[in-house]
């Protein structure tokens, strides 16, 4: 006689709104207990003076909260980039190297005819390089993958070290100074080719762009025939030749809307944040831009929570390091603990545990 599984795991059919939130409300709550007792068993520090403290770090002055909606609308900028390509299925894992392509090419506009075009003009070829120079490089696996079915995954992810050398092999040439190994401010002095202040805002340009991209990416998936073909390609790519769908040219043109994107996400930290290009530019922000995706369910608005959510805690790092004299990694175990509530949170939004009655009978009869 077969024995029944005590526990039954099945999907949710009825999961309303209000109850989704709750769970993941639930989630949180848990998950800020369980760190207070790791941090009081680990440091025997208050867990409520370390919140603080990352709270502080993080939008404890006027400067340390724009450097943190800086960041966090970076991190949202990539995000919506490999939005269109997960939303297909294209596993996207190149957005480092596209970020860092777009940025090479802006600071290389920067260098080279900061002096010879006109302010406002320089900004528009500085966008249109960043734009094309990331398309291309989602272009590359794109055009492997639509015609040979490569593996996305590790196409994009080679690429992401090949931009790394595109990078280095430029740093020879921009040394400033030389020796340095390091290309330094660009146009520290002229500020040539910097994202001007807009509305007496430092990232006032940079809020604009990324917002305009929050709104386009959600409503171009939503309700354009676009957005319709990408939905039918990511179920079913002989559901989309069925009904008529060119799979290959949906690949290759989402996957140019996406590196592109991307690229444009170089320029912003190139003109916008940094003002120098280095190996490092992108910062991981394309890895962390996943798990941005993943958990906002592509949606772009919800994005902008877990983008601001996930720099909020970076940045409550440095305080944590400097007030408590912890390593940095501190941060990084609240926020790995915090994401693994969230994550669960997920499972039980989708699913069910039904403990069987007969399961339970035979466990307590033994």
């Amino acid at each position: 006689m077969t024995k029944e599984p005590f526990i039954h795991i099945s999907r949710r059919e009825d999961m309303t709104f209000a109850r989704a939130v709750a769970i993941r409300l639930i989630g949180v709550l848990c998950s800020l207990v369980v760190c207070a007792l790791v941090i009081f068993v680990i440091t025997k520090l208050n867990p409520i003076e370390v919140y603080r403290a990352i709270f502080d770090g993080a939008v404890g002055t006027a400067r340390r909260t724009w450097v943190t909606v800086r960041d966090s609308l970076i991190l949202l900028c990539v995000a919506i980039g490999l939005t269109p390509a997960f939303r297909m299925r294209f596993w996207n894992i190149g957005a480092e190297g596209q970020i860092l392509v777009g940025g090479c090419v802006t600071a290389a506009v920067m260098i080279y005819f900061g002096d010879a075009l006109p302010g406002p003009l320089l900004l528009l070829v500085m966008v249109v390089a960043s734009l094309a120079a990331g398309l291309i490089w989602g272009l590359i696996p794109a055009f492997f993958k639509a015609n040979w079915n490569t593996n996305e995954t590790l196409f994009t992810l080679m690429m992401n070290y090949v931009a790394m050398q595109i990078v280095t092999f430029c740093i020879v040439f921009w040394e400033n100074p030389a020796g340095s190994n390091t290309v330094g401010i660009i146009n520290s002095k002229s500020k040539v080719g910097w994202l001007p202040e807009l509305f007496g805002l430092t990232y006032g340009w940079i809020l604009v762009i990324v917002l305009l991209l929050t709104v386009g990416m959600f409503f171009y998936l939503r309700v354009s025939k676009q957005g319709y073909e990408i939905a039918v390609v990511g179920e079913s790519e002989n559901t989309a030749r069925y009904v008529g769908i060119s799979v290959r040219k949906v690949i290759m043109r989402t996957m140019a809307i996406s590196g592109a994107i991307c690229g444009l996400a170089g320029f912003i930290l190139v003109s916008g944040s940094s003002h120098t290009i280095s190996t490092s530019t992108a910062g991981g922000r394309g890895f962390t831009a996943i798990i941005v995706a993943w958990l906002s369910k592509f949606n772009t608005f919800t994005m902008i929570l877990v983008s601001f959510f996930l720099v909020f805690m970076e940045k409550g790092a440095l305080q944590i390091a400097s007030q408590f004299k912890l390593n940095e990694n501190a941060s990084d175990v609240i926020t790995g603990i915090i994401l693994f509530f969230i994550l669960g949170s997920e499972f039980f939004v989708r699913y069910q545990l039904k403990f069987r009655k007969k399961a339970v009978a035979q466990e307590v009869s033994k």
